[in-house]
């Protein structure tokens, strides 16, 4: 497999191209070409600032001396993604004098993309967003598709906007300063889009492991190709989730309320992270759509045996109590007249949209978690 950069482009009302490759961080033609005005505020955290934002902010000037950069840092890990932090993103860029050309370039992770992609939404109405997404998570998803969010106590991600990015640029170097939980937290991201609608796919991460786990560049740049290219599509013909997107969110709706159970969790604690706990949802989807009659054991026993082999948890974490993950499930964005709604499927690759779902049923998985 090449090491040459690859392009996806992602189509339907608002286009933009996902870049893939190494030394893009230092890329100053390519980062620079995404910025229409003289405003930039860098958005980053404080673990991925001191690797990654100096080299930034150099390639930008030595591209663009006439820019503007600002710069907003918050603490690494979920707990920041919040209306505080938001807020003072909104003060960097008053600060800064950002004007409706200016552009917020997003380094860092799901949480840093989500919070800098909803502060640029929400500045005078919107203005640009470039995703520079350094861990693999989000670079096959948050990063793409344009769903900007923060958290609240009642739940995740239940105050955002959709702004689509102007460009997604994924340096794919960036990987090899990942600490191996994040690493394998992205691949449950990945092994998501053969779930969902991919069956190689799926048999290609079975054999792939060992290469994807050492963090073989090759094998993470088709990874991360093949992911973006899946959710491309999807997002081009349904930007603003209003069908067939839904089936992103495969294991979601259980992950999500794991994670509001556990108060989105600081870096280093017990608690799982968002990859983690995607896995534990994907498994708990799988194992209800056996449950219903939907798809056979053997899907789910597969999909759980995948994960584990990729050293991802697959059942509950102790102490959670099966209702108040109910309660939390019940606040999905997914629901529809206070009636679950889920996405389940009929084996590997057949993943479908499930409307009205038995509670009884749901709280049956998570008592046997």
């Amino acid at each position: 497999m090449s090491h040459a950069p690859r392009t996806v482009a992602v189509g339907g009302d608002c286009p933009y191209l996902i870049h893939i490759g190494p030394g893009l961080l230092g890329a100053g033609d390519l980062l620079a070409g995404a910025v229409r005005g003289r405003h930039v505020l860098l958005v980053s955290d404080d673990t991925v600032a001191p690797l990654y934002l100096a080299r930034v902010r150099a390639a930008l000037h030595q591209a663009r001396p006439d820019l503007a950069v600002g710069e907003y840092l918050i603490p690494a890990g979920e707990a920041s993604k919040t209306l505080h932090h938001f807020g003072g993103a909104i003060d960097a860029l008053a600060t800064l004098g950002a004007t409706r050309d200016a552009c917020v370039l997003a380094l860092g992770g799901g949480v840093v993309g989500d919070l800098a992609g909803f502060a640029a939404a929400c500045w005078m109405r919107g203005v640009d967003c470039v995703q520079l997404p350094t861990t693999l998570l989000s670079m096959v998803d948050s990063s793409v598709g344009g769903k900007t969010a923060v958290d609240i106590a009642q739940g995740k991600n239940l105050v955002g906007a959709f702004h689509p990015p102007r460009a997604v640029i994924a340096d794919t170097a960036a990987l090899r300063t990942l600490p191996v939980r994040e690493l394998r937290a992205g691949l449950a991201e990945v092994i998501k889009y053969g779930c969902i609608r991919d069956p190689l796919f799926f048999q290609w991460l079975q054999a792939e492991r060992d290469a994807l786990l050492a963090g073989d560049d090759a094998a993470l740049a088709q990874a991360i190709a093949r992911s973006c290219e899946h959710k491309a599509e999807i997002v081009a013909r349904d930007p603003l989730e209003k069908g067939e997107r839904a089936l992103l969110n495969f294991g979601h709706t259980f992950g999500h309320a794991i994670e509001t159970a556990q108060g989105y969790g600081a870096p280093g604690s017990d608690n799982l992270n968002h990859g983690e706990a995607v896995a534990v949802g994907m498994v708990l989807a799988a194992r209800l759509s056996a449950a219903l009659g939907m798809a056979g054991d053997d899907a789910a026993d597969a999909l759980r045996d995948l994960l584990r082999a990729y050293g991802l948890p697959v059942a509950i974490p102790a102490g959670l109590d099966p209702a108040a993950l109910l309660a939390h499930m019940r606040l999905d964005k997914k629901n529809l007249a206070g009636r679950l709604r889920l996405v389940l499927w009929r084996g590997v690759g057949r993943a479908e949209v499930v409307a009205d779902v038995d509670e009884a049923a749901v709280l049956a998985v998570l008592r046997t978690g």
